[in-house]
């Protein structure tokens, strides 16, 4: 089929959905439409932090974070109004009882030509003079990592993605898929069907309901986060984004001279989104949670105890069965892709994601290797065991960005 004839249709207007028609429309595919139910970065993605490190657990991984990081800087030359914030790369955080299981994925960085430095608490002081770093703490320091302000990424590829000729359509609901025995053709919208050779179901938090009506499971949960920010500070440090495991979040510069706190709820059980009606904004945040929060940072980061907040977001978080993504064509559906599951690092896995996604739906297959990203790989009586059981965010794989 010519190129020009063919449609993609894209349900979800995150970061994921939107960087895969952005590829999508790169690549010349064809028709490239793209809906929510809301608008732009309604849902999780303007929540994001924003936080990117390509120092992950698994080669898969980091291959794909590696594309990823490259990717970001490429569109800091493309979006207009948008900046990757490389200038003190990312801060990973360890304590005596965390860094060993860190320390063992080193060899693994070094075979894939992942560049990082090992900082104790003296190095990292005389870097940022405003993090006060415990005895017996290390830092993992990636120099290719930083940040992105969700709310300039998300204008800049809203703008691009006109221009390239994508349709937006928001404040559009779709309702389901549209099958003919084991493929899809197209979605169901309040106006019709719309058909498609392929449709991407970037639905995030809302992915097993939108999927439910076709029958089909994926081994995905979703919990709660907060994030805080706070007003602009009189002279803000400088200051890397610090994925700060030891004391349950992780901080970061804000713009404007804010700086930006997420925190953990390691016991509040998970959070099912059964209805596509759902909004974020029905979340509540948890009552003294960011002061209990503040009590753990700001021996680490003293500015904090005297800062004034500006506001607080709510979202939630994506965690699958094996702790992976969930990437890929989904079996049994010819013409069906889906991306979920990014842990807490949906944001900084996006511009890879929508490129492999892209790849997939163009060319059959990505550019390397995501056999463990797949959605086809827990099998049937797992995903529902999985989903049957009520678990909290503890009870789930704790990583970070």
């Amino acid at each position: 089929m010519s190129s020009s004839l063919r449609t993609a249709v894209i349900v979800g207007a995150g970061v994921t959905g939107l960087s895969t028609a952005y590829q999508l429309a790169r690549m010349g595919y064809g028709r490239v439409i793209v809906f929510d139910k809301d608008g732009v970065g309604a849902g999780s993605s303007r929540r994001a932090a924003g936080i990117t490190t390509g120092l992950l657990w698994s080669e898969t991984g980091i291959r794909a974070r590696q594309v990823a990081t490259r990717l970001f800087r490429e569109l800091s030359r493309d979006l207009p109004g948008y900046a990757f914030h490389n200038e003190h790369g990312c801060l990973n955080l360890f304590d005596e009882r965390l860094w060993p299981a860190r320390e063992r994925l080193l060899p693994l960085y070094d075979r894939l030509l992942a560049p990082y430095q090992v900082l104790g608490p003296e190095e990292i002081q005389r870097r940022w003079p405003a993090l006060r770093v415990p005895k017996g703490f290390l830092g993992l320091h990636d120099p290719l990592g930083g940040y992105s302000e969700p709310t300039e990424y998300l204008a800049g590829l809203r703008q691009r993605l006109i221009e390239l000729g994508v349709e937006l359509r928001e404040r559009e609901t779709v309702s389901g898929l549209e099958l003919r025995g084991d493929r899809v053709v197209g979605v169901r919208t309040a106006s019709g069907v719309v058909t498609a050779d392929a449709v991407v179901a970037a639905t995030y938090a809302w992915t097993l309901p939108f999927l439910a009506s076709a029958g089909i499971t994926l081994p995905a949960k979703t919990f709660v986060h907060q994030r805080y920010v706070s007003e602009p500070l009189a002279t803000p440090p400088p200051l890397p984004p610090v994925n700060a495991d030891p004391f349950g979040g992780y901080l970061r510069p804000a713009h404007g001279g804010r700086i930006l706190l997420g925190v953990e709820t390691p016991a509040r059980p998970e959070f099912r989104v059964s209805d596509l009606g759902f909004r974020l904004d029905e979340l509540s945040d948890q009552e003294g949670l960011r002061d209990r929060a503040i009590e753990r940072f700001r021996d680490f980061f003293p500015p904090l105890a005297t800062v004034r907040w500006e506001s607080a977001h709510v979202g939630l978080l994506s965690f699958s069965l094996d702790g992976e993504p969930i990437l890929g064509p989904v079996p049994g559906c010819s013409g069906l892709f889906v991306g979920l599951c990014f842990h807490s690092g949906g944001f900084s896995y996006s511009p890879a994601s929508g490129r492999f996604l892209a790849e997939y739906v163009a060319n059959g297959a990505p550019s390397i290797d995501l056999t463990a990203f797949l959605p086809g790989r827990t099998p049937a009586d797992e995903t529902q065991a999985y989903l049957a059981a009520t678990i909290s965010q503890d009870q789930s794989f704790r990583r970070r960005h």
